[in-house]
């Protein structure tokens, strides 16, 4: 049930943005659930970049039925840009938190595939390898 509610929210919140390929951004968050292995795990993947990227809450989310569990993680992977990257990315590696770090996993590796994208600048190149830093530091 939380499932199918994850899936419209994440639409929805999702549906007028697109990613740096230009293809519908849902399709990221829908790769990654597709790769999880629990209900808690393909709800945090489908709504990981909600607060992050979109007007939506965690309040919002709370009142749309979304578990605590799920919330949990979601705030541990929702980056605040007050923050240094490298120290959000060993916030969610040393939380212990095995959802927020699969799921953070599967986004990077998502994220440093670059065959996605039709134009591959040096800003791309960068990131691919921030990405890949990251996946070895959540990997260790």
């Amino acid at each position: 049930m939380q499932t199918k509610m994850a899936m419209r929210i994440a639409y929805e919140a999702h549906k007028d943005q697109v990613d740096k390929s230009g293809m519908p951004y849902i399709f990221h968050p829908y790769h990654l659930a597709e790769q999880m292995t629990d209900e808690t795990a393909v709800c945090v993947a489908l709504l990981h970049d909600v607060a992050e990227d979109t007007d939506m809450t965690f309040e919002d989310l709370r009142e749309l039925g979304i578990s605590e569990g799920v919330i949990k993680s979601l705030m541990l992977l929702t980056h605040d840009k007050a923050v240094p990257y490298a120290d959000y990315i060993l916030s969610i590696k040393n939380s212990g938190d095995i959802t927020a770090i699969a799921v953070k996993l599967a986004d990077l590796r998502h994220n440093s595939n670059i065959s996605r994208f039709e134009l591959i600048d040096e800003k791309a190149v960068q990131s691919c390898e921030r990405y890949k830093d990251a996946i070895k530091q959540l990997s260790s």
